[in-house]
């Protein structure tokens, strides 16, 4: 009797990729001088890019590491702005060196910078911080800008960084300022992956909506304490906040979890040349506060004009904008208030993950009306 078979039919599914995380992190004090293990396994001829001053810092400390395992460094710079023209620039000096390993040291533009150079020439990267105002060491995420530094796109990477070095002494060395701003970044992920992802079933982006939540409590808990005791124990809390738990929710969240509207002010902000001198995270901090009174307004939402008032008063306390006056843009014509309103609805802008549509015209609304009652 022959024997009956049986067809198998494959079944396919959708491949979602997660970059939840850099392969490898290390930090402490002083951590740095303890990486060239970790850098040596990547590769043999790295270049460094940050701005100039950046690389004036580190070359002292990357140098020794450099001797040691025999590695051979080219060191450049990625002026104008992290801009297809910086890309071009450092394109080619990556094969006139013969780069094997593209090592990212700075603030959010020198690392985005960085690692889409790594990205596109296909190598490793190692991102070291050097200030806590963004988690761009972290993120599988780039932001290109004109030379202007005016937003023009986003470039999902292929995965997270291979080495993040975050050394507190580096970190510490900077500006408070920059730490500020970076409270502002980071504290943004709550607002924005509640309002676009907060009913949102599936499990990894629960997890994330929740880590978010855990990142503004510990934010709003201990930055006054941080800012006021500068390497203490709460500031590296906070630090550890601004630069690694913040990639940890995009990571597990993805796009939505990472940017809505408050992203997206800040992106129509960067068209305003006038508002170039503001910091990344001052910028956003701003856009959370137009992304409330957004749907105060269209919402009649109760829960977001209390979370506004919190925000304005802890806002007061540690030295975030809370208004266009506060980013020094008082003296901006309405028409370049306008024209940053259209940008930031365009067809393909974060703000479109709000639960709501959004007009020009009710944005403006909102961006001169965050310090209301």
């Amino acid at each position: 009797m022959p024997t009956k078979t049986t067809k198998i039919t494959p079944v396919t599914t959708k491949l979602n990729s997660l970059f939840v995380s850099p392969t490898q992190v290390i930090q402490g004090e002083g951590i740095i001088s303890q990486a060239g293990k970790g850098i040596s396994r990547l590769g043999k001829r790295p270049l460094v890019v940050g701005g100039k001053q950046t690389l004036e810092l580190i070359s002292a400390h990357l140098k020794p590491i450099f001797k040691q395992f025999k590695l051979t460094a080219a060191f450049d710079s990625y002026a104008p702005d992290c801009s297809e023209t910086s890309l071009k620039n450092l394109t080619e000096a990556t094969q006139n060196h013969q780069a094997d390993l593209i090592i990212g040291v700075g603030g959010g533009k020198a690392l985005d910078t960085a690692k889409l150079l790594a990205y596109q020439q296909q190598l490793p990267i190692v991102t070291i911080p050097t200030s806590g105002a963004t988690c761009a060491a972290w993120t599988a995420l780039s932001n290109v800008y004109s030379n202007q530094g005016a937003f023009q796109y986003d470039v999902p990477l292929s995965r997270c960084p291979d080495l993040l070095i975050l050394d507190y002494n580096l970190i510490k060395a900077a500006p408070k300022r920059t730490l500020v701003a970076g409270i502002g970044d980071a504290i943004a992920k709550w607002y924005e992956a509640s309002v676009s992802s907060g009913q949102s079933e599936a499990t990894l982006t629960i997890a994330a909506v929740q880590q978010a939540r855990v990142l503004r409590d510990i934010l709003l808990q201990k930055s006054v304490k941080a800012l006021d005791k500068i390497g203490g124990e709460d500031w590296r809390e906070v630090v550890n906040a601004t630069v690694l738990l913040a990639g940890v929710i995009g990571g597990l969240g993805g796009a939505n979890c990472r940017t809505v509207a408050a992203h997206a002010v800040h992106n129509g902000l960067t068209h305003i040349p006038a508002a170039h001198h503001a910091l990344h995270g001052e910028k956003v901090a701003y856009g959370i506060l137009v992304q409330l009174r957004l749907e105060e307004m269209i919402q009649g939402n109760k829960l977001a004009a209390t979370s506004r008032q919190q925000l304005l008063k802890f806002y007061e306390e540690i030295g975030l904008p809370r208004s266009l006056e506060d980013l020094g843009l008082s003296q901006v014509t309405l028409e370049e208030l306008r024209q940053a309103a259209i940008v930031t609805c365009h067809p393909n802008s974060d703000i479109h993950r709000l639960p709501f549509k959004v007009s020009p015209e009710q944005l403006l609304s909102a961006m001169v009306s965050t310090v209301g009652a």
